[in-house]
């Protein structure tokens, strides 16, 4: 058993920790961990003696930033290192400083990596415990909503540091853009880009002073992790603005010469110029995909004409069983729609040409 852990490595990020870290460490290195990462992210002169402590353990390699840079960026930091210093190593088990992980569960993540040395391993928490703090609990399930819709994933626990993460994943995670706390949501996004599957092991849920010591922030983290979902949206709401700008337009026009089919003409006028207008801002803007523009254009249009069929039918029928009321009819029935487009368009039209990652990858 001595052996056992021989080819895993535990990484810990570290900011300001206190001698819990110290605790930590030691209990590792009694359940036979030998090769443990530990990150001075650039911490305060108080934690100077924890990190001398550890860096005399001959299980612990220390390293160190001159400056806080953030825990994605503290990760990259162990995940070169182990690149570099552990070619056959099988993968690394992140974890918190704080305490919040057990030595009993950072095993249970190993061993679960020993299994299925491919996957990323999630250590997840039961959120459905009563003791959860309403901050945790809240940015959990956002999270998972956004996801589950952004990339169809079902993940149980989104904000858990503890991870078993394969050695061959790790270098592909230092093409991963995100510094901060992000960049553990830009983690299991990847997954996606780089067609890795996801497993789950449950640990205890463990919370120091109600979770005070969390750095993240649900609103602003939230806005860094989604921000190529946050620029989709920002492109269907424009897209929807001249659609039904150009449909009233066009309505307008054509109530006097067409009385009985004024709405499909204005509607397919309309769709036409404001479908490419939305293609090319999410094709430039949104996904960025410049690869095999004809393919992801006769896709779009597909769609785009089915939409189309589906916004004009169900605007004729409502029309004409309400009576008038046009232009709020059709917000009403692309309103619907658009959840349906974008559903489409993530799993279909811009598939195979973009990254769901989260945005570009950067020069790290």
């Amino acid at each position: 058993m001595a052996d056992r852990y021989e080819h895993i490595s535990v990484v810990i990020p570290a900011y300001n920790p206190d001698h819990q870290l110290i605790y930590i460490a030691r209990e590792l290195s009694r359940e036979s961990f030998e090769n443990i990462i530990i990150v001075d992210d650039g911490s305060g002169e108080a934690s100077a003696p924890v990190f001398e402590t550890l860096a005399r353990m001959p299980s612990c390699s220390v390293l160190r930033h001159a400056e806080n840079s953030g825990k994605g960026k503290a990760l990259k930091t162990a995940f070169a290192y182990y690149s570099r210093h552990h070619p056959k190593g099988l993968g690394v088990v992140t974890a918190d400083a704080d305490g919040q992980h057990r030595p009993e569960d950072i095993k249970k993540t190993a061993e679960e990596l020993i299994r299925q040395p491919d996957k990323l391993i999630l250590g997840v928490r039961d959120f459905s415990e009563e003791d959860i703090p309403l901050r945790s609990r809240f940015g959990n399930v956002m999270t998972k909503m956004v996801v589950k819709a952004a990339a169809g994933m079902k993940i149980t626990d989104t904000q858990t540091g503890l991870r078993g993460i394969p050695r061959t994943f790790t270098e592909e995670l230092l093409q991963v853009s995100g510094e901060r706390y992000e960049f553990e949501m830009k983690m299991i996004l990847a997954c996606k880009t780089y067609k890795r599957s996801i497993a789950e092991v449950t640990v205890d849920t463990i919370y120091i002073d109600d979770n005070e010591s969390s750095h993240f922030h649900p609103l602003l983290d939230s806005i860094k992790i989604y921000y190529v979902f946050l620029r989709f949206l920002f492109s269907s709401l424009a897209s929807f603005v001249v659609d039904v700008g150009l449909f009233a337009l066009f309505s307008t026009l054509f109530k006097a010469l067409m009385p009985m089919g004024f709405i499909i003409a204005a509607t397919i006028f309309a769709r036409v110029l404001s479908s490419l207008f939305n293609y090319l801002m999410n094709r430039n803007v949104v996904f960025r995909s410049y690869q095999y523009p004809a393919r992801t254009l006769m896709k779009y249009y597909t769609l785009a004409a089915l939409q189309m069929g589906a916004s004009a039918g169900g605007v004729y029928m409502l029309y004409h069983t309400l009576g008038g009321h046009e232009v709020p009819i059709k917000i009403g029935v692309d309103s619907l729609l658009f959840l349906l487009s974008f559903y489409i368009q993530r799993t279909w039209v811009f598939k195979n040409e973009t990254s769901y990652v989260g945005e570009e990858v950067s020069d790290y």
